[in-house]
């Protein structure tokens, strides 16, 4: 099969009338397909920057170009911020949001899938006066993974990644504990990714992962598991009912926004927290 090139691409979506509306600076920066869903993330927002692209590769340099902050003033839009509406006109038109759904995890039968978070491509660098972090807007950003060789086998091995930034101290590998399993390592990843953000008394921390069934889990199962009494709707046993309460815990008193990123697609953050992981899983159980 012959691939197209961008431009042929290009010209094909142009004459199909298929757009992709990139969305760098909103409340959820992204690309989405349709200008429903892009107008919801600009409309009204300080100094929104958004554009329409006839490939999504070009709408995702758009975005993953630098971040700019809510407050910062749009060269697009020449420091002035238009309705949504007018805006429209000149950078939008249609497709609905981009989601990943591909999710490695298999080892568990908490199978309840359920499209939810958008990509991100990049954020905006920030270094405040103590730590070097990553900020979006004025949520810490963090990418968590987990990992396990072996699978779902006697000889398994897991262990978590939590990834701030380059070099940064608090840049977190470790051997997982308990049951080895690829889901209970996401998990527990972004557990301790709160812990340390806690600790530090962050208040918004956005959570990079390319874990789904985690985010699923915790915005959205874990209501229905609770009030089943930790039952999955088929009757069986939420197999990760202990490390779900851990994490339900822990997202209490912090503002958490879960992002998915799809795992070994070259997102720097995740293959950093991929590689932690990996190193995790080699060392010895504690």
């Amino acid at each position: 099969m012959w691939k197209l090139g961008g431009l042929a691409a290009a010209l094909i979506c142009r004459m199909k009338g298929r757009f992709y509306y990139a969305v760098r600076a909103g409340r959820n920066p992204g690309v989405y397909e349709t200008w429903d869903e892009c107008k919801k993330q600009v409309d009204r927002f300080p100094n929104a920057i958004f554009k329409k692209f006839a490939t999504e590769d070009d709408a995702w340099a758009f975005v993953g170009t630098e971040a700019i902050n809510s407050q910062t003033a749009s060269s697009e839009c020449g420091g002035q911020r238009k309705s949504a509406d007018e805006s429209e006109q000149q950078n939008c038109g249609g497709l609905k949001h981009l989601l990943d759904l591909s999710d490695d995890d298999d080892d568990d039968d908490d199978n309840e899938d359920e499209p939810c978070s958008k990509r991100f491509k990049s954020t905006k660098p920030f270094i405040d006066s103590e730590h070097k972090f990553t900020y979006m807007g004025d949520a810490v950003a963090v990418y968590t993974d987990g990992c396990c060789t072996s699978n779902g086998k006697k000889q398994s091995r897991a262990g978590i990644g939590v990834y701030w930034g380059p070099g940064h101290s608090l840049n977190l590998s470790e051997r997982l504990s308990g049951r080895q399993t690829n889901q209970r390592a996401e998990i527990v990843a972004a557990c301790r990714a709160i812990e340390q953000a806690k600790e530090l008394n962050i208040e918004k921390l956005v959570i990079f992962t390319d874990s789904m069934f985690t985010i699923n889990g915790i915005t959205k199962w874990i209501k229905s598991w609770k009030s089943n009494g930790w039952k999955l709707s088929s009757g069986g046993s939420v197999i990760n009912k202990q490390d779900f309460k851990r994490l339900d815990k822990l997202t209490s008193g912090i503002n958490i926004e879960w992002m998915h990123v799809p795992g070994h697609a070259g997102f720097t953050g995740n293959e950093a927290a991929d590689s932690l992981a990996k190193d995790g899983a080699s060392k010895p159980l504690c």
